[in-house]
Order: structure tokens, then C-alpha cells, then sequence
């Protein structure tokens, strides 16, 4: 089947890409990136060894939920806060915080339900306006902000690198991770970093999560 020769073809490029690392592929979170994939072959995933599904849109999280079984769910596309209430008690780690505002409402409804909320903060090292994230100069002063939130548990850094970026991007990222984790301690333990065109670079500069689409699953095909 395509998809597990996909999986198996992934995890022999992590292996020559940690080659002398001193890193394994057990290092490494393989999170399946899902826009416009049906459930059919989500459901597949657990069986090939990746247990954790990756959505951009709250919509299509929504959609999916009841009919994707087995399937851990991270939410990893820009969240509009008045969309955090409808998938709070649905993922385990959030990978895009990147303001204020944002954390008061996902620590706000994380109260409402009860929950301790895991997420990352995003950063755009690339300083691509086109994108979200924090910027590397505001990082730790949200980083502070985040960890005075009670109802929410920082567990590391996301970030989306610019198309070809220089690997010196992606090693910037693992520097400020490490630099968090120094001043946080063991809580801090994501590196959100790579996806599948960049994913190798990714794990050879740190990362220890990647988050895979079209290498995986093919090209996407968008409904009209």
C-alpha cells in the first residue's frame, strides 16, 4: 500500500539524516499533517506506527473527530481565539500559540473544562509577514506570560521555516529551544520544526517533531 511505503520511506530518510547524531529514530514524533485527507487513511496510521494527526482548520478538525478512531489530535495552523472553545477539549497540544490574547483564552476555556492545556509557542525566525508566530526578540517575554497561566502547560517551540531557508535558520531554532529549556527545565521537551519538504534538514539541526503531508499522503487535492 502506498501509504505504508510512504511511512517506511520517511522513516529510512530520518534514520540517514540523524546518521551521526547520536540520535535515534525513537527521538523523533512523527505527526501526520491531515488537511483534506479523508479518514479513511488516517485510520490506517496506527497501524503503521504514527498515532498522532495534525489539523490546520478548526472545521475540518471538527469534522474529522468523530469518525477518525484511534487517532491523537494536535492542532498545528493558525487559531483564531474565538475558535479555541470548539477544540479545547479535543487536542492534546496546541503548536501555534503566538500572542497574548491567545493564551487567555486558551488558559479561559482550559479552566472551563477542567483541563491543563499543552501547547507551543510559535515562532517566525523567518520574520516572513505572511506568516504567524512571535518574533525571536519577543519569545521569552511570552514565554513568561505563558508559563504564569496556571490551566496551561509550555512544552516547547513550532515554526514554520521560509522555503529553502539556510540550515543557520534552523539551528537559530535549536538554540532558542535549548534556551528555554535551560530556563524552564524538563516541561520543555518539543522541537515543532520540519515539515515535508524540509523535514531531513529539520531533524539533522534538532527537531525531535515533525509534522508530514504530501510525503505521506501525496499531493493534496482541494475540493472546488
Amino acid at each position: 500500500m502506498e501509504l505504508k511505503s510512504n511511512v517506511e520511506k520517511v522513516r529510512n530518510n530520518i534514520i540517514k539524516a540523524l546518521s551521526g547524531t547520536g540520535r535515534s529514530i525513537d527521538d523523533i514524533k512523527i505527526i501526520a499533517a491531515t488537511k483534506t485527507v479523508d479518514c479513511e487513511r488516517i485510520n490506517l496510521l496506527p497501524s503503521y506506527g504514527i498515532g498522532i494527526a495534525g489539523e490546520n482548520k478548526v472545521q475540518e478538525l471538527l469534522d474529522k473527530y468523530e469518525f477518525c478512531k484511534n487517532t491523537e489530535w494536535h492542532f498545528i495552523g493558525n487559531l483564531q481565539t474565538n475558535k479555541v472553545k470548539y477544540i479545547i477539549d479535543k487536542v492534546t497540544l496546541i503548536h501555534s500559540l503566538d500572542r497574548e490574547s491567545l493564551a487567555d483564552e486558551i488558559d479561559k476555556q482550559s479552566v472551563r473544562i477542567g483541563k491543563t492545556t499543552d501547547a507551543l509557542i510559535e515562532v517566525n525566525i523567518g520574520r516572513e509577514e505572511s506568516k504567524g508566530g512571535v518574533l525571536t526578540e519577543n519569545l521569552f517575554g511570552l514565554a513568561d506570560y505563558v508559563l504564569a497561566k496556571k490551566n496551561i502547560r509550555l512544552k516547547g517551540l513550532m515554526s514554520v521555516l521560509p522555503i529553502g531557508a539556510d540550515e543557520s535558520l534552523y539551528l537559530g531554532m535549536k538554540e532558542l529551544y535549548d534556551k528555554l529549556r535551560e530556563k524552564v527545565g524538563e516541561q520543555i521537551d518539543t522541537l515543532s520544526m520540519g515539515m515535508s519538504g524540509d523535514y531531513e534538514v529539520a531533524v539533522r539541526a534538532g527537531a525531535n517533531t515533525v509534522r508530514l503531508g504530501s510525503v505521506l499522503f501525496g499531493n493534496r487535492v482541494y475540493n472546488k
